[in-house]
């Protein structure tokens, strides 16, 4: 995708809704600060940051691309992006007008708008981001916009007066608040404010809270009129967990510490099948009856203090019968119980010592783990570090920058429990954002009776995801191919976008080659596909890679598609373009699809076609097209995501 620090268009043009998409995916961390900065410091972070996430979510262009606007063409990094410029103009406009309101009629809590399915926390910022916050607040609202253009896309003084006036600020408004943004930036070191960890709420719980709203009182009566008994005392201390609320023989067994079940160490090496299910049980606290009950009850009803949260289609109710314990101890001052429960991974983490305050309880759905999906999960994850659990069947354990093709794997530590040391964490957790990285760091993990070492990636859930390379359906272990490696340091910092759908694996395949005009040398195009725990919910990345200085230099994003069989083994086949600047400042559409298309068309502001898998045409900068390929049967192949 285009880089947003080019020319400014204030005509906001109509942008189809794939376009915006698209660039609201690549740029969503840009557009979030830029509303950020903007809004009044007096809202409070937690209010600020919802509003912001909020006015990103909704700046999207209403309508279907398919039926208003042709599918955009983005351009390459050094180009203009229209989506972004679009979406640019509605979070600025949509930023001052909340700003001014703000001014006006404070509004209450609940008519704030929210960000559902996310629990936002700013991080703490040093002198310079207080002193920031503290100039920023004594700024009228276009002043403040004309800092944060200044600061997140830097735009010089005649782009930033033209797009607040495209924003509705008046010229004497305009003009003052260039002046104040420049006098800031003067005065005070450059900050981001904004850098934002995001941790997806319970959904189906909520959910759950709010039909048990409607139908309260009736609850409340048969709950009388039946006489149900609550669980009996003796139960001990259950920390964080709220009241009970039923009984059953099931309920009981689940919550009773001694009825976990314990696998013992040996039975993986006699087991017919390699999972979660022959974990043994270990740590220093697999003895530690008040741990375990705290975290049995709990599950089975947290209160209000307890941060949930789940991977997308994973269920957060109480265990059906009696868990199995994979680990309870302690790390990185942190009480840990990891449990499983045949479906789920289930993480409870307290305070060492703490007899209540914050809690957490993560789930991640993992049915159907093989040797290798089976052989890692997070037990512990803080200051931008995580640690992770081994299988007692992993022999050799390191580390691998993603961004360093020709790097070597690194030792990485473990303890006689199987927990490995601080590892950097990969996953934008600690500040990181999709495409901007120094590192990413990916767990080698060797099984036993295995030659090579598999990499699995930290996306910010439970479970990391296995790297694999090769054509849908044939998926294999890529460590040892030098190309393979190359590729993957271009889309590494990329891998942020598909976090937080319950990632099973990252599959790249390398679909073409293709020839660049003017001596712009080879590109490659990779297809990345993300398969999830639950089935549905994949996510498909067209990434073009013309040569580039570095060798981690971040691959463009041309394409993509959600819960969408295309890269996958069903339906392989993939077709995607992109505008590309030549080095003769000439502007190419070039075009390349998986093997088997027999030729490619494209209709629109540049139209042509051409036999084989790839095409090239010329074109204006910004221009608009529908790429169609034609496959051996006669069908017809679009674009991936359109």
């Amino acid at each position: 995708m285009t880089s947003p620090d080019a020319p400014t268009d204030t005509t906001a043009e109509p942008v189809g809704l794939d376009r915006a998409e698209a660039a609201l995916v690549e740029h969503y961390p840009r557009l979030v600060r830029l509303g950020f900065l903007v809004l009044p410091g007096t809202l409070g972070q937690q209010r600020r940051v919802l509003t912001a996430h909020a006015i990103a979510q909704r700046a999207l262009p209403r309508g279907s691309s398919e039926r208003d606007t042709p599918p955009a063409l983005p351009a390459q990094r050094a180009g203009t992006d229209a989506g972004y410029a679009y979406l640019r103009l509605q979070v600025l406009r949509a930023a001052l007008d909340a700003a001014r309101a703000r001014r006006r009629l404070p509004r209450p809590p609940w008519a704030l708008p929210q960000v559902l399915g996310l629990r936002l926390l700013p991080s703490a910022g040093g002198p310079q981001d207080v002193a920031l916050d503290q100039r920023l607040a004594e700024l009228a609202p276009a002043g403040r916009a004309a800092y944060a253009l200044r600061r997140v896309d830097g735009l010089d003084e005649q782009a930033t007066r033209r797009l607040l006036a495209a924003a509705g600020v008046p010229d004497e408004e305009c003009t003052a608040a260039v002046e104040d943004a420049a006098g800031l930036a003067a005065s005070v070191e450059p900050a981001d404010p904004c850098f934002l960890q995001a941790r997806p709420t319970d959904l189906l719980r909520r959910r759950r809270l709010a039909k048990g709203a409607l139908f309260g009182g009736a609850a409340l009566a048969l709950l009388v009129a039946g006489g149900l008994t609550l669980l009996p005392e003796g139960w001990g201390p259950d920390g964080a967990a709220a009241p009970s609320y039923s009984r059953n023989e099931a309920a009981e067994s689940a919550l009773d510490p001694q009825a976990l079940r314990r696998i013992p160490a040996d039975t993986w090496q006699r087991s017919a099948r390699l999972d979660f299910s022959v974990w043994p049980a270990r740590g220093g606290a697999v003895d530690d009856t008040g741990l375990l009950r705290r975290a049995l009850a709990v599950w089975a009803r947290p209160g209000e203090d307890v941060e949930v949260t789940a991977t997308p289609g994973t269920q957060t109710g109480p265990a059906p019968g009696p868990a199995q314990l994979l680990y309870a101890g302690e790390t990185g001052g942190t009480s840990v119980v990891l449990l499983h429960d045949g479906l789920r991974l289930v993480r409870y983490a307290e305070r060492v010592g703490a007899d209540g305050g914050h809690v957490v309880l993560d789930f991640a759905r993992v049915d159907g783990a093989d040797l290798v999906s089976s052989a890692a999960v997070v037990v512990g994850r803080g200051d931008g570090n995580v640690r992770y659990l081994l299988a007692p069947w992993i022999t050799e354990v390191g580390t691998v920058d993603l961004l360093d093709p020709s790097g070597t794997t690194e030792e990485l530590a473990v303890d006689e429990d199987g927990v490995t040391g601080a590892l950097r964490s990969a996953s934008g957790g600690s500040g990181q954002q999709p495409g901007q990285c120094a590192s990413f760091s990916a767990l080698a993990v060797t099984p036993r009776g295995v030659a090579e070492p598999y990499l699995m990636a930290d996306l910010g859930e439970l479970a990391p995801a296995v790297l694999t390379g090769g054509a849908p359906g044939e998926p294999h272990n890529w460590t040892g191919s030098a190309d393979a490696r190359a590729q993957w340091a271009r889309m590494a910092c990329q891998l942020p976008l598909v976090g937080g759908a319950g990632v099973r694996s990252l599959n790249a395949w390398h679909f073409a080659e293709q020839s660049l005009p003017d001596g712009g040398g080879t590109a490659d195009w990779v297809c990345l596909r993300a398969d999830t725990w639950r089935g549905t919910g994949s996510r498909s990345l067209a990434f073009f890679m013309p040569p580039a200085e570095r060798a981690a230099e971040p691959a463009s994003v041309t394409a993509s598609a959600e819960d969408s069989a295309s890269c996958g083994e069903r339906q392989p086949e993939v077709l995607s373009g992109v505008l590309w600047h030549s080095p003769a400042d000439d502007w190419h559409l070039v075009a390349a699809a998986s093997e088997g298309v027999t030729g490619i068309v494209a209709d629109g502001a540049v139209s042509g076609e051409g036999t084989g898998r790839t095409l090239t045409l010329p074109a204006e900068e910004g221009a608009r097209a529908v790429l169609t390929a034609r496959l051996p049967s006669g069908d017809e192949l679009r674009m991936l995501g359109s």
